[in-house]
């Protein structure tokens, strides 16, 4: 690839391709300079709910710059925070009271970890112990990369994170070593907060457990009164089939970190949500109990109302209905795939579908991902594999003709890969 000034996420630009150029963008479709279309069928990194720049929320941002573009979140407020924060607590699992901003799925997560330290230190009894899955992944900034597996993500940056304590993650058959495993590490020295990504491992392979396990580890946590903290950044907004993938296990987090299609994918931001008690630890009198964290561009009026616009789509439109109809096309697609010895574990949760391609070196360095990326947009589909696993996250308006197009690309892969 020819040396470019402008240096992209996730990209070996010794190795890939000249990037896409892409100039325009409509409900799941993207349109390059020269009006080829391209399916979204990645929801362009997870993010895009209802479709791209989808008219509720493209006029709520139009009608919000023209009023107020930035303000200070310090000592200010305004309006579409205050309504979204109020809306996010009233839509959130019951519990969760206060709602913090930023600006990414990574400092959503980040803030949380700080929520929880801050926590136990403030309430005079500091524990610093977090627990984590195997296979997790929650951003790329320090505590992020810290709280996530170790290997190619982090290796160059090792110096730099704390430890953590390593759960095995509850494969099918194995949660009860999962549960075993956290309560053992819960008895040996008091944990301050377990982190998991609730019933779905993203980045680290698509890989799904089950409701009932998410269940039991909140248990345990509140048995050994350690805090409990859902990254829904992509499992929340859908893609699991609730709204949030922790009402399938009917449980409250004590911290709820989200973003990604917070907005609906037009904008970026994030919220971390929380009980009452972790807000009264930082409540006082004493400046020194205050929560430290902040970005220039918190709560940003046009982020805000284009989030608030996304939340009056949820309440005023069948998105549920859609999505119900998005995963009953994905899991007929997906079952076609069980009898195709080229692939093997294909899986759905809600709107998600994944299957793995048979290689020899299996792997997010799979040395099939480069080439299956370039076939995919050759027959017209974005997607992006993690090593050989092949995943589908498309928008909710996204057709069965779309996806069967999506899944005959993914069919005729194995002919241009070395198996």
């Amino acid at each position: 690839m020819a040396r470019n000034t402008v240096w992209h996420p996730f990209t070996q630009h010794a190795l890939e391709p000249a990037p896409m150029r892409i100039s325009r963008a409509k409900g799941a479709w993207l349109e390059q300079p020269d009006n080829r279309r391209i399916l979204d069928a990645i929801s362009s990194w997870w993010v895009i709910t209802h479709g791209h720049r989808y008219t509720p929320i493209v006029e709520a941002v139009h009608k919000q710059i023209d009023r107020l573009d930035q303000v200070i979140f310090a000592g200010c407020t305004h309006e579409p925070a205050e309504r979204l924060a109020d809306k996010l607590i009233e839509m959130a699992p019951r519990g969760l009271a206060h709602v913090f901003y930023s600006d990414s799925g990574s400092t959503s997560v980040e803030v949380a970890l700080k929520m929880a330290l801050g926590y136990w230190r403030n309430i005079g009894a500091p524990r610093t112990r977090i627990a984590a899955f195997e296979h997790g992944y929650h951003g790329d900034t320090i505590g992020t990369m810290s709280a996530g597996a170790r290997g190619v993500f982090n290796a160059a940056y090792e110096p730099l994170l704390f430890d953590v304590v390593r759960i095995p993650f509850p494969h099918a058959g194995r949660g009860q070593e999962t549960l075993d495993a956290l309560d053992a590490a819960c008895r040996e020295e008091p944990l301050a907060a377990l982190i998991v990504e609730p019933l779905i491992a993203g980045a680290g392979g698509m890989l799904i457990y089950t409701a009932e396990t998410l269940a039991e580890m909140k248990r345990i946590c509140e048995r050994h009164g350690a805090l409990f903290i859902a990254d829904e950044v992509m499992t929340g907004w859908g893609r699991t089939g609730t709204l949030f993938a922790c009402q399938q296990a009917k449980i409250t987090p004590d911290i709820l970190c989200l973003a990604k299609g917070l907005t609906g994918g037009v904008l970026p931001l994030a919220a971390t949500l929380a009980t009452e008690r972790i807000f009264d630890a930082h409540y006082s009198e004493d400046r020194a109990r205050t929560f430290f964290h902040s970005s220039s561009f918190t709560a940003n009026p046009v982020c805000c109302a284009a989030a608030l616009a996304n939340l009056e789509v949820w309440e005023n439109e069948p998105v549920l209905k859609r999505i119900g109809a998005l995963a009953e096309h994905q899991d007929k697609q997906i079952r076609t795939f069980e009898a195709d010895d080229r692939f093997e574990n294909p899986r759905r949760l809600g709107t998600i579908t994944a299957v793995d391609l048979k290689v020899a070196d299996a792997g997010y360095l799979a040395s099939a991902g480069i080439a299956l990326r370039t076939h995919f947009l050759a027959h017209g589909v974005l997607l992006r594999p993690l090593g050989n696993t092949i995943y589908v996250m498309p928008p909710y308006c996204t057709t069965a003709a779309d996806l069967s197009l999506v899944y005959e690309t993914i069919r005729s892969a194995p002919d241009i890969v070395a198996l």
